[in-house]
């Protein structure tokens, strides 16, 4: 009888095993040929670089709060919404500040001969009244007695406030890819290190080695206050390059100069630009942490209704700078024209972000996110950034969309602005949606204040973080972003969460033969999954080839359509598609970090907030 009981037993056991080990295939037959689907799809029937084109050629650049910036995410809006997609609108966050266009701009040298000067006015910088015409002075400036041969001499002058920079032939390509050193390099980094950037654009976890590449002039880094320019050391008298600098941007606003000008970053006629530099901060400005600026003050950006009045800006190219540098040298007394006009816009100090959704299934009130960040700097048209990036995030959703893809959890798109003046678009969804960092005051208040402590333990809890978190906090599975370039996918950092090492590398296997496998310990920094992994949700940025990224085209002149490789859009098109649906049809949420704070709840708000701010750290699964 117990012979017959451990036969019936065993049979039901194998019927069992072999029940579970068929779901398994079958589940595996599923996805592989869905991603078999998305490989075809992405690859022969490809609509990327059509988008890149309109959100370049048509609708670039895109600087934050500039009118053709909003009717590029009026086109993205209507894409979205033809490819069959959901609840696609403009969200409105802000206040961010005033927009601002060029709309006008000559610089040319007119004695003792005529040429045109490349240069690029800043963003925000004011018009000239008027053509500026005369000799330049150069501010030569290394030591605070320096200063006063110019006192009284840059009243609406035109002022060249750095030396002449080097600029070295190039011996080295200014393209690069991850090669199989930096690769490995990043796969054995420690948990907690963070990417470096290499002078080539490559990239190399904690100070690993990684292969050089890329001219040394295009990796100058920019001086504090300014976009790119050199300084040419520290001061005679010890003082830093940076604060001789600040000083003498301070010495040609208080001395009244019409238009200054700066050697930018890079050669050849590449231009590196952002945004025009203020006058010093007054010690008794006020500042407000909870607003959209991240608690600059009001007359700290330049974007702000309220800042100080500025001082016309323009970056030259380093080789016509230097010329005209050389020039007032040798007394050859060159005289300039320059006439800027800009435009500024304050009608609507709001911006917005790009939301469109494919509907879930039977897990559809949970969310799967991806996206990249939608404006730019104006120098160039915003190709590498990033549209390649909204243009990755948006082929990819239109890939899943065509082939009849059924995600568990919806899939959520979202294209931030502001990105470039601090992560405000995706920090304001963020906080909207999910939950946000209390600064300390206002965890004070939501806690309230124990007076029974002792003044250590008080100053302990206020150094722990503390947040205010939404219910749609427990509803994200994770976000995915795409902004370092228009390089391929190699891989993705874990941005410090191990938990989910083995389920991404296991979603890399099926794409080792386009170059990606690699994932990294490391984290990286600098764009848009910061503002969700600042709340404790799984914000993951892929691995890049460099390309000419840190080398000729971020916030460059060159940022333009050419820069972008087709072969690499589709490509990072297909992995981000496979991860975002991969990662919404898993049986549980991915696995989260531990929050490493304190929940609180503001006196304000009546809904609950989830106990449970973190899922425990174990591998996902498969249904």
């Amino acid at each position: 009888m117990l012979a017959r009981l451990s036969a019936v037993a065993c049979l039901i056991c194998s019927m069992f095993c072999s029940n579970v080990s068929l779901g398994r295939q079958t589940t595996d037959q599923a996805t592989n040929e869905m991603i078999a689907k998305i490989k075809e799809e992405g690859l022969e029937r490809s609509q990327v670089m059509d988008t890149v084109s309109h959100l370049t050629d048509v609708y670039g650049p895109r600087l934050t709060g500039s009118p053709i910036t909003k009717s590029a995410g009026e086109w993205t809006r209507k894409k979205l919404s033809d490819w069959g997609l959901e609840n696609s609108h403009l969200e409105p966050w802000g206040p961010f500040g005033r927009g601002w266009t060029l709309e006008t701009f000559t610089a040319n040298m007119v004695e003792p001969s005529f040429s045109s000067v490349i240069g690029y006015p800043k963003a925000w910088s004011p018009s000239t009244p008027k053509t500026i015409r005369g000799e330049p002075i150069l501010l030569d400036v290394s030591k605070a007695e320096d200063f006063e041969k110019y006192r009284g001499k840059l009243l609406r002058a035109i002022v060249m406030i750095s030396p002449p920079r080097e600029v070295k032939a190039l011996f080295e390509p200014p393209a690069t890819r991850q090669t199989d050193e930096s690769l490995l390099a990043l796969a054995n980094a420690e948990p907690g290190s963070r990417r470096v950037r290499r002078p080539g654009g490559t990239s190399a976890p904690g100070g690993a080695s990684g292969p050089s590449g890329g001219p040394a002039n295009a990796a100058s880094p920019p001086q504090a206050g300014t976009s790119g320019s050199g300084t040419g050391g520290g001061g005679s008298d010890g003082r830093s390059s940076l604060m001789l600098q600040s000083d003498k941007w301070q010495f040609a606003y208080s001395e009244g100069a019409a238009v200054v000008l700066e050697p930018g970053r890079g050669d050849g006629g590449t231009v590196f630009v952002g945004s025009v530099t203020l006058p010093r901060r007054p010690e008794n400005a006020n500042r407000n942490p909870n607003d959209a600026t991240g608690g600059r003050s009001a007359r700290s950006s330049p974007w702000s209704p309220e800042a100080t009045e500025v001082i016309p800006q323009v970056v030259l190219s380093v080789e016509h700078y230097n010329r005209l540098a050389r020039m007032l040298q040798k007394g050859a007394h060159p005289i300039l024209e320059i006439d800027i006009g800009c435009r500024y816009y304050s009608e609507d100090l709001n911006s917005f972000n790009i939301i469109a959704e494919i509907p879930g299934t039977d897990l559809k009130d949970e969310i799967v996110m991806l996206g990249a960040h939608f404006d730019s700097w104006h120098a160039g048209t915003g190709a590498t950034d990033n549209a390649i990036g909204c243009a990755v995030a948006m082929e990819a959703v239109r890939i899943l969309k065509t082939i009849g893809a059924q995600p568990r959890r919806t899939i959520r798109i979202g294209l931030w602005t502001g990105e470039e003046q601090g992560l405000l678009g995706s920090k304001a969804y963020v906080a909207e949606h999910f939950g946000r960092m209390v600064p300390s005051s206002s965890a004070d208040e939501a806690r309230g204040r124990n007076t029974d402590s002792g003044a250590e333990n008080q100053r302990a809890e206020r150094a722990r973080p503390k947040y205010e978190l939404k219910a749609e906090h427990e509803k994200l599975s994770a976000y995915f972003n795409l902004d370092n370039g228009a390089g391929k996918i190699r891989g993705i950092y874990l941005q410090g969460n191990d938990a989910v090492r083995s389920t991404f590398r296991e979603w890399l296997g099926p794409f080792a033969e386009m170059g990606a496998s690699t994932v990294t310990q490391s984290n990286t920094g600098g764009t848009d999954h910061l503002s969700f992994d600042g709340v404790g949700l799984p914000g993951f940025q892929f691995i890049q080839d460099p390309l000419e990224y840190d080398t000729r085209t971020h916030h460059s002149s060159m940022d333009v359509y050419e820069r972008v490789q087709a072969d690499d859009a589709k490509q990072a098109s297909i992995i981000m598609a496979t991860f975002v649906y991969q990662t919404a049809m898993l049986k549980d949420k991915l696995p989260r970090k531990p929050l490493g704070g304190d929940v609180v709840t503001p006196a304000t708000e009546a809904a609950e907030v989830p106990a449970a701010v973190a899922a425990p750290a174990t591998t996902a699964t498969t249904p």
